[in-house]
């Protein structure tokens, strides 16, 4: 999986006023937990950039004061009204210890169906994926050239990996349904 390397400075004080400072110089407070003890910190709000605001999944290589640690983007605050970044919390990566991503589904192939003028629908755009770090997929590849008109690719439907899909197996992942010039043209075929 791609990594994405960003720098931070710890944090001497935590709190409301020092985070308000913080986000005043430009940047965000961040937190580095799952480890042995939690790790206060800030980053410059641009490094984050290319780890936030991408519809990929990415680890994160984090270099706080020449301490490099791998890890994930947990969760995000942002503010309600501006939107902006208010506080980051990553999770340490350890090889040996599973984790849950969602990783971004990626369609291949070209559909019959749609080529017969049926209509694409992707109802699930990511997949809640636990695995190793290792073994952490860039993404789940959903092979739609068998789908007809009115087929779907459900969860279960997947190829088993190195990684569990988490998801309920009768969620439909992509479907082929008629579109409104196809279901005209069966009617008018049907009046004839």
């Amino acid at each position: 999986m791609k990594t994405i390397a960003i720098s931070g400075s710890p944090r001497e004080n935590v709190g409301k006023r020092d985070a308000k400072e913080l986000r005043y110089e430009g940047k965000v407070p961040a937190v580095l937990y799952g480890g042995k003890e939690q790790s206060h910190f800030a980053v410059v709000t641009t490094e984050l950039k290319d780890a936030i605001y991408t519809p990929e999944a990415n680890f994160v290589s984090i270099d706080i004061n020449g301490k490099k640690t791998n890890a994930i983007i947990k969760e995000l605050q942002f503010h309600p009204v501006t939107d902006q970044l208010l506080h980051v919390d990553f999770l340490q990566l350890f090889d040996d210890k599973e984790i849950l991503m969602e990783i971004p589904v990626k369609l291949t192939g070209t559909s019959p169906g749609v080529k017969m003028g049926g209509k694409l629908v992707q109802k699930l755009r990511k997949l809640r994926v636990r695995s190793l770090p290792k073994d952490m997929p860039q993404s789940v590849e959903v092979s739609i050239a068998k789908l007809e008109v009115g087929n779907l690719f459900r969860v279960r439907d997947l190829e088993k990996g190195a990684y569990t899909v988490t998801n309920t197996p009768e969620d439909t992942i992509v479907s082929v349904g008629m579109s409104r010039a196809l279901k005209q043209a069966e009617q008018q075929a049907g009046k004839k």
